[in-house]
């Protein structure tokens, strides 16, 4: 069994020992003292870290390492911690070790939006990689049929681990420490090794944002010279907009376990519900002034879903991280800062699935070098402190494998007893308003592994009716009973009043379906299972048309349909009023917004310019097969009741051409959202226009531009954006924008008066000021707005009230031009999340969504944000019809 690097003092030893060497009782003497003096104690000088770093650790139970097995330097051609390491090479040296090691099996979990391969190594023994198909069936059966699993049963199962790093892109020293680890548990030798290997199935998932580390490690990379330094003020520490931390479309990755939106966080999915591992780790970095943090986090900041038990885990395990990272001489820091609130995070998302997720946070060098208020802070370190916490959350994983086994267990076997003390036994959700957005939810719900079934008989409630196969279940009473609850649930007490993030999330909300929650027994309503749920519900009715057709705008993907005609050189036009027609043998009502696709254009000077009948009928086809909308083609354009289609009341929608002003100044979480809504659902182009290029820009190229909130949008000069606006532009400002725009007299809006925080806050003591101010926040709430449904901004829209995503403390007073209020806060606004009292109170009637003239252009705002994070598709409709029907406002 080959050694690594310490063998090299033995070579005299081993060549002594040699077969038919003759050895002499005193030589042999002199040999094994030898041996016995340069043996080491730990193996810990042969760490690919530093020379320094690696002298500091003490890896007991290690002995050495396998040779045959490449160490990261031998493929990247430097030593950890001495360079960042780019996503292609982590890749590069994962397949590597795969191929030295009968230890470890590389496989995918798919691709990013840049097409880089999302990866995971699962590392064991040599036996038990190849029996991983039975060693994953034995542990589903915790989740899947718990009281089947003995306690015997358990003492002969491997815990799994899934060790992921990285999630935000420039929190890079992760990605640094994961390829330590799979050097050290693909080469090491020892009974540590050994033990690690027996008990455990590791799953080692380097980087969660390749395509952000990539950003990030392509800018350091080319930044820095051979001789680095640690001024702050070098180009090295100075990220260009957007930054790493997120991915392709700027979003922040560690958002999205519970929305999951993104091909990243999909295929880490189906990876974590392949296998539930018991431990789920999450490795990230901080500000560069603090020490390390690892949970527990504020206990009073736990979601309440979460058992206690899961918490006393996370506790018993803390012990071994302080044992690792004192053995160092690191300091850390647990039970402040950061929480287990929102289950849209890698450390929280385990914890509402039966295992248990831990959040690892080390202040941050981001280069290889950086001035702190403690010294210079070394990337070296930096990867070394993420190594020693690796290590030891195997080790206590493994010294307490059957307490989380049968905590996974037990969590599962107990799901009948929480669907019987659950406030709802099932939530149906309506199919017959808007189909789609509801089918998207229940999409993202089976991402998570819950059940889904056909309503089996009719149900009223609430004051709605929901009919048998137009509406679908949603059980507590399942696997992921807790999760339902948990994902569905409306909350408005909560024991704490601060929020790392959002405070609630209630998916029906933000999907803006038509549900209800059942109370008692659900068990006559549940039909079939529906696996998997598919969008459907697009048809064309009245076959072929030489006239034209009518598209309704009551389906989410009717923006896409309309682009596509658009595209194709058709002018369809808006009714702005209700009209009744003949279509498809009878007589069809058609309310505003429904769109008129003419087979034939006054635009097109020739027969030739037209497209043909059998195209636009082609198109209609594919509209109804692909965006799920309902088409009617129609043989005239007189109408039975209300104005022709020819009427002035239909306005001929133009084709958008749309600017998004992004870089300095503005918020990249918000431009990215609307990015990824245009181009990756709506299959819309947007061009990206950085607003210090906003003043030279040739802005004509523009109808439509989308300011999506931002700190000040830098250095933009206003007169610019105005004269376009006045010129016939529509400006669209979301969120903190709409500040933006009423400061530069875009929008004629006033703010409400702020919460005199002084006088109440008068006699708080100092320890609880911070606090204080802090519950004063909204960090993320569910507010209820009132809507003008006959506006075009809410075509498509039935009810009196849409759920928005609020957060922040700006709120407005509602404009008093005609036509100008379109939303506004209802005076009890909260349906769901935390708000102090003080905040209800302002934002009672405030603004939500705003149209006004300014010039011979347009000006729409919006409080907030309605593209929130990809999964709040109930405001997405708002935001586009803005965009696609601003003509008609």
């Amino acid at each position: 069994m080959p050694i690594s690097r310490p063998s090299r003092f033995f070579a005299p030893v081993l060549a002594a020992l040699r077969p038919g060497t003759s050895v002499l009782p005193q030589q042999c003497t002199c040999l094994l003292l030898a041996t016995l003096l340069l043996v080491p104690a730990a193996g810990a000088q042969d760490v690919p870290l530093p020379d320094r770093l690696a002298d500091e650790m003490t890896l007991e139970g290690v002995t050495g390492y396998d040779e045959s097995i490449p160490r990261p330097e031998d493929v990247l051609g430097y030593q950890i911690g001495t360079h960042h390491t780019e996503p292609a090479h982590v890749v590069r040296y994962f397949e590597a070790v795969a191929e030295a090691s009968p230890r470890v099996r590389l496989e995918g979990h798919g691709r990013t939006y840049e097409g880089r391969r999302l990866i995971h190594a699962f590392v064991t023994t040599e036996g038990q990689l190849g029996q991983l198909g039975q060693i994953r069936q034995r542990n589903n059966r915790l989740v899947r049929n718990p009281e089947g699993v003995s306690d015997g049963a358990l003492a002969d199962m491997p815990g799994v681990a899934y060790m992921g790093y990285s999630i935000h892109g420039d929190e890079a020293s992760g990605t640094e420490a994961a390829l330590l680890l799979l050097y050290h548990l693909a080469a090491g030798r020892g009974p540590a090794i050994e033990r690690t290997l027996e008990n455990l199935v590791t799953i080692i998932d380097p980087m969660f944002n390749p395509d952000g580390r990539s950003r990030f490690t392509t800018w350091v990379n080319q930044n820095r010279g051979e001789a680095p330094t640690a001024d702050p003020q070098d180009r090295e520490h100075e990220q260009p907009w957007p930054g790493g931390r997120t991915n392709h479309y700027a979003f922040d990755l560690n958002r999205d376990w519970l929305p999951a939106q993104h091909p990243a966080t999909q295929g880490r999915l189906r990876v974590f519900h392949d296998w539930h591992p018991q431990l789920l780790t999450d490795f990230h970095e901080m500000g560069k002034n603090d020490s390390y943090f690892f949970q527990p986090g504020i206990p009073s900041r736990t979601n309440p879903n979460t058992p206690q038990e899961n918490q006393d885990l996370t506790g018993r395990l803390a012990e071994y991280h302080a044992q690792a990272l004192d053995d160092i001489g690191s300091l850390y820091y647990t039970r402040e800062s950061y929480d287990d609130f929102y289950y849209g995070k890698g450390s929280t998302y385990p914890d509402i699935n039966g295992s248990v997720g831990i959040l690892f946070e080390q202040a941050s060098s981001r280069s290889l070098k950086q001035e702190t208020n403690r010294g210079v802070l070394h990337y070296a370190f930096t990867v070394r402190n993420q190594f020693a916490p690796s290590l030891s959350s195997l080790r206590g994983l493994v010294e307490m494998r059957t307490d989380f086994l049968s905590y996974q267990r037990d969590f599962y076997a107990s799901a009948d007893d929480f669907a019987d003390e659950a406030p709802a036994s099932a939530y149906v959700v309506g199919l017959e308003g808007q189909r789609t957005r509801a089918q998207a939810m229940a999409k993202v719900l089976q991402r998570h592994h819950v059940e889904i079934h056909r309503l089996d008989e009719n149900v009223e409630a609430n004051g709605q009716t929901f009919q048998a196969g137009s509406a679908y279940v949603v059980p507590t009473d399942q696997t992921q009973g807790r999760l339902v609850d948990a994902f569905m649930e409306r909350t408005t007490t909560f024991p704490d009043s601060l929020f790392y993030d959002v405070s609630t999330w209630t998916l029906p909300l933000a999907f803006n379906t038509d549900y209800t929650e059942i109370e008692g027994g659900a068990s006559g309503l549940l039909g079939e299972e529906i696996t998997p749920v598919a969008y459907d519900g697009g048809n064309l009715v009245g076959g072929r048309s030489s006239y034209a057709y009518l598209m309704r705008w009551d389906r989410y993907f009717a923006p896409r349909a309309l682009h596509r005609f658009q595209e194709a050189g058709i002018e369809p036009r808006l009714l702005t009023k209700p009209v009744t027609a003949q279509a498809g043998g009878q007589v069809r009502e058609f309310p505003r917004g429904t769109v008129v696709i003419p087979v034939r254009t006054r635009s097109m000077e020739s027969a030739s310019d037209y497209p043909p009948a059998d195209s636009t009928y082609a198109m209609a086809r594919r509209a109804a097969q692909e965006d799920h909308v309902r088409i009617f083609g129609l043989e005239s354009g007189l109408t039975r009741g209300g104005p022709d289609l020819g009427s002035g009341s239909a306005p001929v929608l133009e084709r958008p051409k749309m600017a998004l002003l992004v870089g300095e100044g503005t918020n990249a979480y918000n431009a990215g959202e609307v990015w990824h809504l245009m181009t990756e659902r709506f299959d819309t182009p947007i061009s990206l226009l950085n607003t210090e290029d906003v003043e030279d820009a040739d802005l004509s190229r523009y109808n439509t531009m989308v300011m999506a909130g931002g700190y000040g949008y830098g250095d933009m000069p206003p007169e610019a954006v105005k004269q376009w606006v006045r010129g016939g532009g529509h400006l669209i400002a979301l969120d903190d924008a709409t500040g933006w725009a009423a400061e530069h007299d875009l929008a004629d809006l006033e703010k409400k008066a702020d919460v005199d925080t002084d006088s109440l806050f008068q006699d708080v003591p100092y320890a609880k000021l911070q606090n204080a101010y802090g519950a004063q926040q909204i960090g993320g709430s569910i507010f209820r707005a009132e809507i003008d449904d006959t506006h075009p901004l809410m075509y498509g829209y039935s009810g009196d009230t849409v759920p928005f995503f609020t957060s922040g403390t700006t709120f407005f007073e509602p404009p008093t031009g005609p036509g100008e209020q379109v939303a506004t806060y209802t005076e009890e606004p909260r349906l769901s999340g935390y708000v102090s009292a003080e905040m209800r109170r302002k934002a009672a009637g405030s603004m939500a969504v705003a149209t006004q003239d300014e010039g011979g252009g347009q000006v729409t705002v919006f409080a907030d944000n309605p593209n929130f994070r990809a999964f709040w598709y109930g405001t997405n409709g708002m935001f586009l019809n803005a965009v696609f029907l601003g003509p008609a406002f």
